[in-house]
């Protein structure tokens, strides 16, 4: 067997095992259940950045300042928490897990407070 041939039935292997990854996500994210669920995560979750945004308001100012002038110095400060698939990444500073869950915006724009870690699928 050359090695193209090893190669190519090597990426055959990968295409596949994704696809059936993929197929089953789908499959689990459209019940019903599942879509409720998420559905009550993000009302929690915009509901806790609501109650948190008037006292943390300004590390999602200084986190957007930092942004628009490439202020990498402060930039480097911040939590290093992201969740790339729902497009966030927490404004606040380092250690805060203590005190207060991640904080920052939807993709939309709109607050969001999260606990714990996603998969960072960015």
């Amino acid at each position: 067997m050359d090695d193209s041939f090893a190669e190519r039935r090597a990426a055959h292997a990968r295409r596949r095992v994704r696809w059936r990854t993929e197929t089953a996500l789908k499959v689990v994210m459209s019940d019903p259940a599942v879509q409720r669920l998420k559905a009550e995560i993000e009302q929690l979750e915009a509901s806790l950045a609501r109650e948190l945004s008037p006292t943390l308001r300004r590390f999602q100012e200084r986190y957007d300042r930092a942004v628009r002038e490439g202020d990498y110095d402060l930039l480097v400060q911040r939590c290093p928490e992201k969740d790339g698939r729902w497009g966030r990444i927490c404004v606040l500073d380092v250690g805060h897990e203590a005190e207060y869950p991640h904080l920052g915006t939807t993709p939309e724009g709109q607050p969001v407070a999260w606990v714990g870690t996603a998969p960072d699928d960015d």
